[in-house]
């Protein structure tokens, strides 16, 4: 199946930076201490009353930061919109947090780049179903069985030299401002990277360097999408934001 034959599309982009620590607490994470840290600007003002508690700690600002932290785990996510790569603030937010508790017990980072892809110019809510049913697996008779038209979703996993990489593709529906909800595909992009034996005693300055290309990273997946998945030579969609 030609993947190029969907016409006019919309994309909608999101970063979000993982960081792993054997001693992160959730507890730990309210907006008091982020911004008495510096981790944050004085003057990020919440979107909604955040979620605290033992098992999770989620903050939402109007700048279109979240913060999420769990045990062992805190992400800073951001939706790109009309912004270039570097006016995005949740990257740098990570690396301040970094920054300012250098001793936590770091077991790696993941850079997360999302892409979700909305088919316009089509009258068939199933496309994102046939682009990856039709498109991405090989027909064969165990996509004929049950009573409904078979589902489907994929991960990927890629060796790349500097990390593992991982890709999952899955059929969402995208609801738009006016109107019924589009056909659309959910990329999601996982470069994870452990600390390599050498920065065991410099964990902190290992995952500040990672963090800090994080473009590069953002810059791969999207030439992937487009490229090994669309087959285009450059980006056919126009940028937009996650809803």
């Amino acid at each position: 199946m030609n993947t190029n034959s969907f016409g006019r599309t919309i994309e909608m982009q999101e970063v979000g930076i993982a960081i792993a620590a054997i001693d992160l607490n959730p507890q730990m994470l309210n907006l008091d201490f982020l911004k008495f840290s510096g981790i944050i600007a004085t003057d990020w003002e919440l979107m909604r009353q955040p979620v605290l508690n033992a098992s999770m700690a989620q903050l939402s600002f109007t700048n279109g930061v979240n913060v999420l932290a769990q045990p062992r785990n805190i992400t800073f996510l951001e939706a790109m919109g009309d912004r270039k790569i570097e006016e995005l603030q949740a990257p740098l937010a990570a690396c301040r947090y970094v920054e300012k508790l250098p001793h936590a017990d770091y077991q790696g980072v993941n850079i997360n780049p999302k892409i979700l892809v909305g088919f316009l110019e089509t009258q068939n809510q199933d496309s994102a179903r046939h682009f990856i049913v039709d498109g991405l697996l090989a027909p064969g008779k165990w996509q004929n069985m049950g009573q409904e038209p078979l589902k489907a979703s994929l991960s990927l996993s890629y060796q790349l030299k500097r990390c593992p990489l991982t890709i999952a593709i899955n059929e969402v529906k995208l609801q738009q401002p006016e109107g019924e909800a589009i056909s659309a595909l959910l990329f999601s992009g996982g470069f994870n990277y452990g600390i390599p034996p050498k920065y065991q005693e410099k964990k902190a300055l290992y995952l500040q360097k990672r963090i800090e290309t994080w473009p590069t990273d953002f810059e791969m997946f999207k030439e992937i999408v487009h490229k090994k998945f669309f087959e285009q030579d450059r980006s056919i969609f126009p940028n937009s934001s996650f809803l």
